[in-house]
């Protein structure tokens, strides 16, 4: 277990279930290449661990055959077994294999890939939960490890199961990306000695994913391993973009087309934008595509301030995505050298400022904790203001409305050196405070924070308009 980077709350809880007295039935679920397999394997590696992944796009007699070979592995002399006539039969067979053994210790049964197992017309759902419902909840014993990538699929068919398996399971984990911090953690176990300023960068390319940080080599700068990971033809994350997406979703177009739209709007879109440029039905569907999006991370939905959830504003929160998007996709024949030459133009400066703050966005609970505020309930919120004739618009892109009667308004700038508030800025920082106030007629006491790479440089603007001067030091904070 000493190997498992971060993870904490996790370990925690799958360590309740290694001490438990009970049979537990664990569901694990988070977007591909996050580290779900890794953690179990890891985790339990000093216990008996049977493991069987479904098999993408298979056939359900590929999959039994897929699970005969399985089960040959299990056998000490490797003796053929043979394939299972349905899945009532194989886990049959697992039973029968797991019995003697669960009489004397622990057993963990793991499922990869769980919803791939799922073919049509193939029984496995009725066979699994005759399985667990009939056999397995007795074992006090077993352990069985549901895990998959699709998390929409995950959470609609298992978690919130209304059939055989409801109110079955003993846990439920989400696994989520790597923190700033963890993603500190994780490459420095790799001996990737890089600054913080650099590591916002890779973060900023690819996100907290465990699968892709470690394509990450020691003694290149952030730079180097950006143009190499995802500029030249082999690199991982040249091709990623359509594995990805193709892997979690049926009809994938549907949803690729939802965040190419996304891409294209900085500030973001409304369900009924969503379906007017995607030209999409409004119906269930449509509600069933954003969430499928929502839940594997791709997209998250911000309530604005004052608004409910069905007003939400929905951007894209999977940093590959919109990096894929924005500078790989157009310069796929660039090659070696290509990222060198983008990032010192114009147009990575402005996306790096957009990328920043997405990032903090994610980092609320450091940026609480650095407020000096982690006890004191929040809601996090965006607000934009479209004026009308004579009217003076606003948009901010990050609201931390307190129980205690204040609201952090938060500003996100990304800079090489110390930022600096001109008088220019100055007057748009008021005028946008003064915006806010009237349009939504709160009276909490306004903080305007400045959350930064290297802090605001002082001078009389700062003096007099910013509470709170964050740098990028606090969101690597656990």
């Amino acid at each position: 277990m000493e190997t498992i980077i971060g993870r904490e709350w996790e370990q925690e809880q799958l360590r309740e279930i290694v001490y438990s007295k009970e049979a537990s039935l664990v569901a694990i679920y988070g977007r591909r290449r996050v580290g779900k397999t890794y953690l179990v394997r890891e985790f339990f590696k000093q216990w008996l661990l049977i493991e069987y992944a479904g098999i993408h796009n298979a056939t359900y007699r590929q999959q039994l055959e897929g699970f005969a070979g399985m089960m040959t592995g299990l056998t000490r002399e490797n003796l053929p077994v043979a394939t299972p006539a349905s899945w009532m039969e194989a886990f049959r067979l697992l039973q029968n294999y797991m019995s003697p053994r669960l009489a004397k210790e622990k057993v963990i049964l793991f499922l990869d890939e769980f919803p791939w197992l799922h073919t049509p017309r193939s029984g496995f759902g009725p066979a699994f939960e005759h399985f667990w419902n009939g056999w397995g909840v007795l074992q006090p014993n077993l352990i069985v490890i549901i895990c998959g990538s699709a998390a929409s699929w995950m959470i609609r068919r298992v978690v919130n199961n209304k059939g055989g398996l409801h109110n079955r399971l003993t846990k439920t984990l989400q696994l989520f990306p790597f923190t700033l911090h963890e993603t500190e953690l994780f490459l420095k176990s790799r001996k990737v000695a890089l600054s913080r300023y650099q590591m916002l960068q890779l973060y900023m390319a690819m996100g907290g994913i465990p699968h892709y940080l470690n394509e990450i080599k020691p003694g290149q700068s952030a730079m180097q391993n950006i143009d190499r990971v995802c500029f030249t033809r082999n690199g991982l994350l040249n091709a990623e973009f359509d594995r990805l997406y193709q892997s979690l979703f049926d009809g994938a177009e549907r949803h690729v087309n939802v965040i190419r739209a996304l891409a294209r709007k900085s500030a973001g879109l409304t369900r009924n934008e969503i379906i007017a440029v995607c030209r999409l039905q409004s119906g269930g569907g449509t509600t069933d595509l954003i969430d499928e999006l929502e839940q594997s991370g791709f997209i998250t939905g911000y309530t604005p301030f004052d608004k409910t959830k069905k007003d939400n504003i929905y951007k894209i929160s999977d940093e590959y995505s919109l990096f894929y998007l924005r500078f790989i996709e157009p310069n796929k024949k660039g090659g070696a050298g290509t990222w060198g030459t983008i990032a010192t133009g114009a147009g990575w400066r402005s996306w790096s400022g957009l990328a920043f703050e997405s990032i903090c966005q994610k980092h609320i609970a450091a940026i609480k904790m650095a407020l000096g505020i982690p006890a004191v309930y929040t809601r996090v919120s965006a607000w934009r203001w479209h004026p009308r004739k004579g009217e003076t618009g606003a948009q901010i892109d990050l609201l931390i409305d307190r129980k205690d009667d204040c609201i952090n308004v938060c500003e996100m700038k990304f800079s090489e050196t110390e930022f600096l508030i001109q008088k220019a800025y100055s007057a748009e920082l008021e005028s946008k405070l003064r915006v806010f106030r009237e349009q939504t007629g709160t009276r909490k006491q306004l903080f305007l924070t400045m959350i930064s790479t290297y802090g605001v440089k002082i001078n009389e603007f700062k003096t007099s308009l910013v509470s709170a001067d964050l740098t990028m030091e606090v969101l690597f904070k656990a």
